[in-house]
């Protein structure tokens, strides 16, 4: 590896770890000879640019007891080796990549190494070794003339005329929705079968997670092969996705209350990262319970705004409200369960009609709305939150943000600074839901009796929090 040339000390001086990046190109020579050290300008996801260090080349895959060079290419930021490479593959003119658990749609290579990348425990190296295994388990180029086939015969002469990118979410992947549902059981079949039949989406990932105490369901999913239903084991499989919805949980019965969320809070430590990773312009809805604690967690896990994670929350009961209003009590009015999933929940109604043009607001609690309130509340009564239930409501909320429909739901959302809440808890409150996610209704003065429930819930869950270890 010529790492000598003029341009290519020049781009390398630049690098915060020079010695170390130097050491690390060497050792990669010694094991993969045919990768070479170029220079380029790399255009990240926010059209910012930047002169950087690419490798280029080809790694030995075999495949049907043949051996094939696949066309890779490694960009290495200035803080290499202490951050991963970006990785794409690049195939000829002639060959289409075959988007899977590793690879999307623009060749931008997804790999496990990478989300956990911890120099100088990991490696170029390594991920290379990876790569190579990952391959050989599942080819990601095919024949433009036989595309549905897995046989690489044909496939690999290097070139290097595709436009380099961040894989970040353009212009095609937005023709292209894809959603994911992380967690089998039950639950994860009730919201995959109602975003099927309510979403329009083009691609729907299910991941089973074998950690998760709900995981069950793929083999028959992938026995009877679903139309756009994609099975898969791997989180990776869930990259580019607008929405993932997660119902996994991890639920011991032997243990106390609070190691049974800790357990359930150390399940999500080991997946939300990599989701994020892999989908960082994602929105995720929470459905796996307690759900306004999982949902909170989440939201420190991820990094993301609070307004792009979000729980399922009270939307349910929400929308059987406005239901029994409407057509029992002859309201028009939209209403909301807000607060804890608990019996400390609330109800509020809006300030203006279904087919209103005026600013959606809560109205203030009265004497006039409590008694409809209460009664739809009573008729509410003995109608359990079912799996298929919580499924069909996880689907409403995804339809809206599909389709920026910007509707009112009562979901999980952080609640600080709402009502005067002072402290950081997620609660179920009204937001207008859309693409970009949550924007939550103006707080309103409830009665004392609301406003008691809402207080105790803040204290309950805000306790919680403290005891468990994110």
């Amino acid at each position: 590896m010529d790492l000598k040339s003029e341009k290519i000390e020049r781009i390398l001086s630049k690098y915060k770890f020079h010695d170390v990046a130097v050491a690390e190109l060497q050792k990669l020579n010694n094991i993969f000879p045919d990768l070479n050290p170029y220079t380029g300008t790399y255009t990240f996801n926010d059209s910012s640019q930047k002169e950087l260090l690419k490798l280029s080349g080809v790694i030995p895959v075999k495949y049907d007891g043949r051996s094939y060079n696949f066309p890779i290419q490694l960009w290495l930021l200035d803080s290499f080796p202490f951050t991963p490479p970006i990785c794409l593959l690049k195939p000829t003119s002639s060959m289409v990549i075959r988007e899977g658990k590793h690879v999307d749609a623009k060749g931008r290579i997804h790999l496990p190494g990478l989300h956990s990348w911890d120099y100088p425990k990991s490696s170029v190296v390594g991920l290379l070794t990876e790569m190579i295994t990952k391959f050989e388990e599942d080819p990601p180029l095919s024949s433009k003339t036989t595309k549905d086939t897995k046989d690489p015969h044909e496939l690999m002469a290097f070139v290097s005329n595709l436009q380099i990118n961040d894989g970040g979410i353009g212009h095609h992947d937005q023709q292209n929705i894809k959603v994911s549902v992380i967690g089998g059981g039950d639950l994860g079949m009730a919201c995959l079968m109602s975003l099927l039949s309510k979403c329009n989406v083009d691609k729907l990932v299910f991941i089973d997670i074998a950690e998760s105490s709900t995981k069950g369901g793929s083999t028959d999913l992938e026995i009877f092969n679903l139309p756009k239903v994609q099975v898969s084991r791997d989180i990776s499989a869930s990259a580019g996705s607008r929405v993932i919805v997660l119902t996994a949980n991890s639920w011991n019965s032997e243990e106390s209350y609070i190691k049974v969320v800790q357990t359930n809070v150390d399940l999500y430590r080991g997946i939300i990262p990599g989701l994020v990773h892999f989908s960082p312009n994602t929105i995720l809805l929470i459905a796996s319970q307690p759900v306004d604690i999982m949902t909170h967690v989440a939201w420190r896990q991820s990094g993301l705004p609070p307004t792009r994670v979000i729980g399922a929350g009270c939307n349910l009961d929400s929308e059987r409200l406005s239901y029994v209003l409407d057509i029992n009590l002859n309201t028009h009015k939209p209403a909301w369960i807000i607060g804890e999933l608990s019996d400390n929940k609330v109800p509020v109604m809006s300030n203006v009609g279904l087919s209103s043009n005026g600013e959606l607001e809560i109205a203030p609690g009265s004497n006039s709305t409590k008694p409809l309130l209460d009664r739809a509340f009573e008729l509410m009564k003995n109608r359990g939150q079912r799996s298929w239930s919580v499924g069909l409501s996880v689907a409403d909320i995804t339809n809206s943000i599909l389709t920026d429909k910007m509707k009112a739901h009562s979901i999980s959302t952080l609640a600080q600074g709402w009502g005067g809440i002072g402290v950081e808890v997620f609660l179920s409150l009204p937001c207008i839901m859309g693409a970009n996610g949550s924007t939550r209704l103006a707080g309103v003065l409830l009665g004392p009796e609301e406003d008691s429930k809402l207080k105790t819930s803040v204290n309950s869950l805000s306790t919680l929090m403290s005891q468990i270890r994110i």
